[in-house]
């Protein structure tokens, strides 16, 4: 783990402390690109949001909805949804697109997964999304974690069904999918975020083949339980570069894709390249369906997480579900 001996436990380094600390620069935003009309975002059911913040402070949980500054944070909180992000707020990594955290994280929560599972049944949830930060700090990358957290939400909520977002366990591949196939989730899914090229200065410490072998070995591991991955557009990687990592994708026997457009969180972080367009988007979607995954979603707010119920049971990606105004 490639943290800095002045770093506290618990200490947050956000926006430019964060990005300063990975290899390859990244030259801070002057004006911030204006969005283009068919991105656009508004808050509904301001009351359930607040209610799902406060219950969310009670038992000392944190969304990925909130920590990642996601778009759709409204109109997911506002329809009494949320993905849960364990094992604390701060990440061992620092990629340039995310707005988590980083730093030495506390340790485990004991605790957390009887918390989730309580508020996963208060809340009513059918279909629970749980990811996490990093934590290259533990031996198993956080793996018992995550299988204690689906094993408490399935005592409390036998019908629920849970997707689990997981990070690429790095050096703990092995251990960490023994230890998630002897209670697997609904669905496996890890986010291979980019293109290959783009991997060095977006996703420093990671690597793209691992990512896809990680996916493959779950599926050897749990042959019946479905795999999905997602990935942003917009950082500079070019059309072809897409198609190529889509018929990979496919050929790692993945089930369920995701594809968004990256939105910056700050200034400090990296750029936005471009924002790709509707037409564009559609041409990764009707590529996916050629490819035949069990269901592609392709359009500029869709998230890993987004309407993932939807996405589960077959329903087709609308301009309804992928536009708030």
């Amino acid at each position: 783990m490639d943290l800095n001996n002045t770093i506290l436990t618990g200490n947050k380094l956000r926006g430019a402390e964060k990005i300063a600390r990975i290899p390859i620069k990244i030259v801070a935003t002057e004006i911030t690109p204006k969005k283009p009309e068919w991105i656009r975002t508004k808050m509904s059911q301001p009351e359930e949001v607040r209610m799902i913040k406060n219950l969310l402070r009670q038992q000392k949980l944190h969304t990925v909805c909130e920590e990642a500054a996601c778009p759709n944070l409204p109109q997911c909180f506002g329809s009494g949804t949320a993905t849960f992000m364990i094992m604390g707020d701060i990440c061992t990594r620092r990629c340039p697109f995310c707005d988590v955290a980083h730093g030495r994280p506390q340790v485990l929560d004991i605790h957390e997964p009887k918390n989730l599972a309580e508020t996963v049944k208060n809340l009513g949830l059918k279909y629970v999304v749980i990811t996490s930060v990093d934590r290259d700090d533990l031996k198993d990358g956080g793996a018992q974690h995550f299988s204690d957290c689906i094993r408490e939400i399935r005592e409390t909520s036998p019908d629920t069904l849970i997707e689990i977002l997981v990070p690429d366990f790095r050096g703990r591949a092995d251990i960490a999918l023994k230890i998630l196939s002897q209670n697997p989730p609904d669905v496996f899914n890890h986010n291979i975020e980019t293109v290959p090229r783009l991997y060095k200065a977006m996703r420093p410490g990671a690597d793209y083949q691992h990512s896809l072998d990680l996916l493959n070995k779950f599926k050897h591991y749990c042959p019946d339980i479905p795999t999905k991955c997602g990935l942003m557009v917009g950082l500079g990687e070019v059309e072809a570069e897409v198609i190529v990592l889509l018929n990979d994708l496919k050929d790692y026997q993945v089930d369920y894709v995701t594809i968004g457009q990256y939105l910056q969180p700050s200034k400090s972080h990296a750029p936005i390249h471009r924002f790709v367009t509707l037409e564009e988007f559609k041409h990764y979607q009707i590529h996916g369906e050629r490819l035949k995954f069990k269901n592609i979603w392709s359009g500029p707010l869709v998230r890993s997480s987004y309407f993932a119920e939807k996405q589960y049971y077959g329903q087709q990606l609308s301009d309804q579900l992928n536009r708030n105004d």
